[in-house]
């Protein structure tokens, strides 16, 4: 499911309202993306960006970032 509008979610050692996370990246929110019944997204729409949210731990409730430019410039 596909929203337009910011969803706060929580890992097992942070929570990411809004700021927190536009903080983290350094970019401005636009959409993101949820998988099925999932509390945490799996891709976040910025500005500049598509970040891929990568689930890194099996045991612990954890996650990392991965920015991809959205619109690079090829020459």
């Amino acid at each position: 499911m596909m929203v337009c509008e910011w969803k706060s979610f929580s890992t097992d050692s942070e929570t990411y309202t809004k700021e927190t996370f536009e903080e983290t990246v350094g970019d401005e929110f636009e959409a993101v993306m949820f998988k099925d019944n999932e509390n945490i997204p799996c891709y976040i729409w910025t500005v500049n960006f598509v970040i891929i949210v990568k689930k890194y731990s099996k045991v612990l409730n954890d996650i990392s970032f991965e920015k991809i430019p959205r619109n690079p410039v090829c020459e």
